[in-house]
């Protein structure tokens, strides 16, 4: 809270509906603590500071435009999942892009190779290490309603492209024909929010329960939903 009111936050005391009418609301685990009037700043700055290590990377971080809401959750019992970061800064060269790149997974293979070292002083790149230099993020289920998450890193690459929507439409067309089971990739257009996060691996939208039936895609609907819930 101290974090909060030094970044903006009016606290819930001193607020005066008439003197800020459209002020955004923020909650703490459900309560309402106070407003700001600059909710898409704090959010950026929430998210800078939690992928940065200042802010402990289970934190959730929620910004309801809608309804005027700014929710930070830190409870327990919330079922959260890792993603890939996307480059979304307007001003960054590789905006659009992983912010996954090469020399991460090398330090990945070379920590791996390096386990059964003796040297406790040896610094392992690690899962964690992924998350704390902000390529992974962990987002929960209400937290994912308000990013753009791309379903493969060539989603990613076709946003980016300068195909018109029928020439896209054309490709699709193409490569159905030539293997019928291989998935639709979604159609882009200009006006395309940009993407915020990207899947791991596509299967990975499935929960455990779900991941582990066999050929869930030649299943009946019902028939998943029923081996999930057992």
């Amino acid at each position: 809270l101290y974090f909060l009111e030094e970044w903006g936050m009016e606290p819930l005391e001193d607020y005066v509906p008439s003197n800020s009418p459209d002020c955004t609301r923020v909650f703490v685990n459900g309560v309402w603590v106070g407003t700001h009037r600059e909710p898409a700043q704090l959010v950026d700055t929430m998210r800078r500071l939690r992928r940065r290590g200042d802010i402990a990377p289970e934190v959730s971080i929620i910004r309801d435009i809608r309804e005027r809401e700014f929710k930070i959750f830190t409870d327990a019992g919330r079922v959260y999942r890792p993603l890939f970061i996307v480059d979304d800064d307007p001003e960054s060269e590789t905006k659009g892009e992983l912010v996954l790149q090469k020399e991460h997974i090398h330090k990945l293979m070379n920590s791996e190779y390096d386990e059964y070292d003796d040297d406790p002083l040896a610094s392992h790149y690690t899962w964690s290490s992924l998350v704390n230099d902000g390529v992974v993020e962990y987002v929960d289920a209400e937290e994912e309603e308000t990013i753009m998450i791309a379903m493969t890193p060539e989603d990613l690459e076709a946003s980016k492209s300068s195909l018109s929507e029928t020439q896209q439409k054309s490709l699709q067309m193409e490569e159905q024909d030539l293997d019928p089971a291989k998935r639709i990739k979604p159609t882009y257009v200009s006006s395309t929010h940009t993407f915020t996060h990207c899947e791991i691996h596509p299967s990975m939208i499935l929960g455990v329960a779900a991941s582990i039936i066999p050929f869930p895609d030649h299943n009946q609907s019902p028939r998943n939903t029923y081996q999930s819930a057992m």
